[in-house]
């Protein structure tokens, strides 16, 4: 069974999953008990503050955002590259996964590491503002705005 949860002002609200509709149930109240996989994409505070409950309560969460990435605790992981390192998960229930543009580049370049030691490599990405959520899209328009109307441009 997969369920959608979010905040309470989204409960009710249906989303799609594959040929289903699922209505929002809230994340403040549901029960993880019986849950084995938590999929947790919403945002690094949001993750600190209730991935270590629902590891509490024995699912298993993995983590999109950057909150986890750090901990000495958390494995970090792009199965492709290093599943082996998934048997640390247990520590705290939770398993971080890199930057989007970090993983797809692990995948890559983990068959030439092998191959041939790769000793430093310098990546430039160019990322989308949407990744930084509504107030970044806003900020985004704004400043567009402004540069097409000779507006002084705000940060």
């Amino acid at each position: 069974e997969v369920v959608a949860l979010a905040s309470s002002r989204s409960v009710g609200t249906e989303v799609s999953y594959g040929d289903k509709t699922l209505k929002v149930t809230n994340l403040d109240t549901y029960d993880f008990s019986d849950t084995d996989i938590c999929l947790m994409s919403a945002g690094g505070a949001v993750s600190q503050k209730y991935s270590p409950k629902i590891g509490r309560e024995g699912c298993v969460v993995i983590d999109n955002s950057s909150a986890w990435r750090y901990d000495a605790d958390v494995p970090l992981i792009v199965p492709e590259v290093n599943a082996d390192a998934i048997a640390q998960f247990s520590k705290k229930n939770i398993i971080a996964n890199p930057n989007c543009s970090t993983a797809q580049l692990v995948v890559a370049l983990k068959p030439l590491h092998d191959h041939a030691k790769i000793k430093r490599i310098v990546v430039s990405t160019y990322q989308s503002v949407s990744g930084a959520g509504k107030d970044g899209m806003d900020e985004l328009f704004n400043q567009t705005r402004a540069v097409f109307v000779a507006d002084p441009i705000e940060s």
